[in-house]
């Protein structure tokens, strides 16, 4: 069918239009398809990470339950060899650190706080593996050292059990003036539900003569 003049005009400007900017519109189209095909890739590449990242952290749950050291050793040095940036990694090396300090290896212990503490990119692990790793140094009478780092920054979710653990240090330096003010801060700052931590602070307390 014949166009009438408007028509083909209207086809002759489409057509100008198209030489003038149908390249530009081709390769828009290519970068998206591209960047498409990347985020797909990429989304696909984050599952794999953390369903791998998932198996080696049951792996090490299963070790830990049936108290397999070696199996617990592999699989928290796969996780943070392998995948460092995930949940699992800092959730393994702390699970791994209670497992070593359970069966009083405190050294192996502390390696895995202080991964945490230092390549965790989750500020919230790194906050609880701090006050873990005081626990240990603690264990170790390295109360000086143990005291300066619960002066670091950390959430005010932690500031009751960083308080008490204070508490526990002032003690075995035998400042207890001190402690009985790093108890009652820790019992301020507790959650009144929960009821086992703050009794526990209490009898600390008591101890000391209130």
């Amino acid at each position: 069918m014949a166009l009438d003049l408007e028509e083909q005009e209207q086809l002759a400007e489409l057509k100008t239009w198209w030489q003038q900017h149908g390249t530009l519109i081709v390769a828009v189209i290519a970068a998206v398809a591209i960047a498409f095909a990347g985020w797909q890739g990429w989304r696909w590449h984050q599952a794999s990470q953390a369903a791998q990242a998932g198996g080696l952290f049951d792996a090490l749950a299963r070790g830990a339950q049936s108290g397999d050291a070696k199996a617990v050793r592999d699989a928290a040095g796969s996780l943070i060899e392998s995948y460092p940036r995930t949940l699992y990694a800092s959730m393994g090396a702390l699970a791994a650190a209670r497992f070593h300090f359970d069966r009083n290896d405190l050294q192996s212990a502390k390696a895995q706080l202080q991964w945490v503490l230092e390549s965790s990119p989750h500020e919230d692990f790194r906050d609880l593996a701090r006050l873990r790793l005081a626990a240990v140094l603690l264990d170790e009478k390295q109360h000086d050292e143990a005291l300066k780092l619960l002066e670091a920054p950390h959430a005010a979710a932690y500031e009751a059990h960083y308080a008490a653990l204070r508490g526990d240090l002032l003690v075995a330096k035998k400042q207890t003036a001190d402690a009985r003010a790093a108890y009652q801060l820790a019992l301020e700052k507790s959650d009144r539900r929960d009821g086992a931590f703050r009794d526990s602070v209490r009898m600390r307390l008591e101890a000391l003569g209130g």
